[in-house]
Parts: C-alpha cells; sequence; structure tokens
C-alpha cells in the first residue's frame, strides 16, 4: 500500500453525465462487461453473457438475496399541504422509523405527512445526525402486526432509486428490475446491484459449468453509501448492517476449497459479508449478525478470489473496497479505460469483473 492508497481524492475520477445509466438494459443480462486481471492488470471488453466462459469447475458464485423495500413514500404534509417524502432507513419497532425527510426545515417534530395509500408518517423527533424519528400508521390506525405494516408500505412505497437515477416520475417496471432474481429476504434500502445483470438462464449456465451457486444476505443500508468524509481512509468506518451467511453456503464454499476452486463474490456487499464471516485461514463461518467490517487499503482478504461489481461513484467506500482488492491504480485504469470506451456507470450500469 503506498501513502497515495490511503487519502480519499485518490479515489476520484471525472464521468460525463451522459454515462451515467437512467435506466436498465433492455435485457437483465444485456450489459456489457470490463475484465480486469489482477495480477497483471490487463483489460478485456466483453458482455455479461459471457460470465460462464469465466467461470471455472469446482468455482463457488455467491450471491447478496436481500430484498429492497420500497421505503420512499411521498404525500403532503400538515400544516401547509406542500409536498413531503419520508425515506425510511432503518425500523426500530412495529410502526416505528428512522426516517430521512424531505423538506427537512418543514418537517420537526409534531408534523404529520399524509402518505400515499392511506397511511400517515408523525414526526416524533429529530437525531442529531438529522434523521428523523418517524410513527407510521395505516388507514385503519396503529399497525398490529409487522405483516400488515409489510403490506402497506409495499403496496403505496416507491422503489428507493439513487438520485442520480434522475427521473420526473417513477417507472413501475422499477419494482421488477431494481430487484435481483434471487430477491428473497426483505430489508435492504438500496439493491445489490451487481446481482441485477443475472438471469435463471444465467445461474444455470454457471451450474453448467461445474460451479456452485449459493447465496448470503446483506440488508443493504444507507451507510454504504454515506460519504466519506474521512480524508484518511484508516480512519473511515461504514456502518454495520444486518448480515447472515447460511450454513449451505459455508459448505458450498468449503467444498470449492476442497477442489481448488476459487470464491466469485457477486458484489461489494456480498464481499463484505464473506470477509466479515471468514477466519484467518480463509475459512467461511455460518454466522449471523451485524457486519461491522470496513475494507480499507491493505486489507488482506481471505474468502473472496474474484468479484463481479458495477462502477461505483468517486470517493464512495464501496470503490475504496473494490481498489482495496484489485490495487488502486489498476482500478483507476479500468475506470478510465470504461469512461472512454461508454461503459454505463452505476446501480442500472454495465459490470466489471475482476479475476
Amino acid at each position: 500500500m503506498t501513502s497515495d492508497d490511503a487519502r480519499i481524492d485518490a479515489y476520484d475520477f471525472a464521468l460525463p453525465e451522459a454515462l451515467i445509466a437512467q435506466r436498465p438494459a433492455d435485457r437483465r443480462d444485456g450489459s456489457r462487461m470490463l475484465v480486469l486481471d489482477r495480477q497483471t492488470g490487463a483489460l478485456h471488453d466483453a458482455r455479461f453473457t459471457d460470465l460462464p466462459s469465466y467461470i471455472r469447475p469446482g468455482d463457488a458464485v455467491v450471491l447478496n438475496d436481500t430484498r429492497v423495500v420500497p421505503v420512499r413514500l411521498v404525500g403532503t404534509r400538515r400544516p401547509g399541504g406542500g409536498r413531503a417524502e419520508l425515506f425510511l432507513v432503518r425500523q426500530r419497532a412495529v410502526g416505528e422509523w428512522t426516517a430521512l425527510a424531505k423538506p427537512g426545515r418543514k418537517l420537526g417534530p409534531g408534523a404529520v405527512v399524509d402518505l400515499v395509500g392511506g397511511m400517515t408518517g408523525e414526526v416524533l423527533a429529530v437525531e442529531p445526525d438529522g434523521e428523523r424519528v418517524v410513527r407510521l400508521h395505516g388507514p385503519d390506525g396503529p399497525f398490529e402486526s409487522p405483516a400488515a405494516e409489510a403490506e402497506a408500505i409495499d403496496a403505496a412505497g416507491q422503489m428507493p432509486l439513487p438520485p442520480y437515477v434522475a427521473r420526473p416520475t417513477p417507472d413501475p417496471a422499477d419494482r421488477e428490475r431494481y430487484q435481483t432474481v434471487v430477491a428473497r429476504a426483505r430489508g435492504a434500502v438500496a439493491a445489490p446491484t451487481a446481482g441485477l445483470h443475472f438471469t435463471p438462464a444465467t445461474l444455470d449456465a454457471l451450474r453448467d459449468r461445474g460451479a456452485s451457486v449459493s447465496t448470503v444476505t446483506l440488508h443493504v443500508g444507507y451507510g454504504t453509501f454515506a460519504p466519506v468524509r474521512a480524508e484518511d481512509l484508516r480512519t473511515h468506518r461504514v456502518a454495520p448492517e444486518d448480515a447472515e451467511v447460511p450454513p449451505e453456503t459455508a459448505a458450498a464454499i468449503a467444498a470449492a476449497r476442497a477442489a481448488g476452486g476459487r470464491v466469485l463474490a457477486v458484489g461489494t456487499t456480498t464481499t463484505r459479508t464473506l470477509e466479515w464471516a471468514a477466519r484467518a485461514d480463509g475459512t467461511v463461518e455460518s454466522c449471523r449478525g451485524a457486519a461491522d467490517l470496513t475494507v480499507t487499503p491493505g486489507y488482506a482478504f481471505q474468502a473472496v478470489d474474484a468479484l463481479l461489481t458495477n462502477f461505483h461513484l468517486p470517493r464512495s467506500s464501496l470503490l475504496v473496497l473494490v481498489g482495496a482488492f484489485a490495487g488502486r491504480e489498476p482500478v483507476m485504469a479500468a475506470y478510465r479505460h470504461a469512461v472512454a470506451q461508454g461503459y454505463r456507470f452505476y446501480s442500472y450500469g454495465d459490470c466489471m469483473l475482476i479475476v
């Protein structure tokens, strides 16, 4: 690791706005894929549909099966009647959340938002970081069960697309396309975007190559995307996120290791989960808890041998993780190549395979 590697400004790059993907590819598996050899730094332009050709018999492919909750709730505020938005961040209890609020200056304690679907949101308090503590009510009063609350939020909420996906109106298709085909465990406020490229046919093709396909769960939280405020990355910390490695995934990884295979993590969230669960000898344990690992330059990867990832924002903790995995200079060179070749960036964009 060089001194430059530890500076957040070393992970900056210029990106033309036209390269920020506003919509997904016409087909889930229709994206481009830039392949980076992390041993040599060599780059190769490919398609995501080429992914199985990079898989060897005995490899273990691991995806994140978290399910995105449509946590963006819109409505009108009382008093005043102006448009308001509550972005649910963390659930504290049935009917009680911490949330981001717009317009923040008009949504102090006691403010009420009449939400789409007949729900209401009452601001109970303002946290020191500006988040609101919010109580949600259904059309008939307080929610009596988590299931009733989840049903109401799913019916009324919008998918929490990131702000760089700038559209005047929501697209109903986002409810499918901003969700992976393996999404199962409800709890994320953002999609594990590297998994968005996969189709059932892709998973079958990987198995046909002799690889195992398994999942972990990491409920992507707002903290993953919070700006990195530390100039020295050695002092940076990413907020913990709820995670689980099931026994069958731990067994699949152990079998891959025994067979001389590699572990391919689909996405930075899967990488964080596997590395959090890994022992010093590379063994990945079945476990459940708060994944509190922060990957910064100099981190020694124990579990992950290859990584499929989308292109990330400049100066972000996700780009720092990718740089720690493959080397900052090769990764930044790959990003410059991707910009020059017109790759599509961010959540609905193209992907990069690092082997």
